[in-house]
């Protein structure tokens, strides 16, 4: 069974930073895209971050660009995103994903190219 569990969010003020978690649990890790995205109360989900678990380019939503890093440790199943400078905008559930198939047809790929999800991990922002 797939599962993917993230942990570290939390509240924290304007400026400030959190680091998520997420580890990948039943699945290889391997030669695949992972991601991060999140939604806001009453919005759409939209897309933050990806990585390609064999590397190379990774992707970030304008919003977040010098801001935020994703990253991985592929020996741990497990991918990361750094949040610095966090802004009251930021606040959102932000969920981990892994693609399926594990090879995406597009880059960066899209919410439809993820076929795992995890269950969430609330980061709230407050000025």
């Amino acid at each position: 069974q797939v599962q993917l569990v993230e942990s570290g969010g939390g509240s924290v003020q304007a400026g400030g930073s959190l680091q998520l978690s997420c580890v990948l649990f039943g699945s290889t890790y391997g030669s695949r895209c992972m991601g991060w995205f999140r939604q806001p109360t009453g919005k759409e989900r939209e897309r933050v971050a990806v990585i390609p678990t064999g590397g190379g380019s990774v992707y970030y939503a304008d919003s977040v660009k010098e801001r935020f890093i994703i990253s991985q440790d592929n020996a741990k199943n497990t991918v990361y995103l750094q949040m610095n400078s966090l802004k009251p905008e930021d606040t959102a559930m932000y969920y981990c994903a892994a693609s399926w198939p594990p090879v995406p047809r597009n880059w960066p790929p899209t919410q439809a190219d993820f076929g795992y999800w995890g269950q969430g991990t609330q980061v709230t922002v407050s000025s």
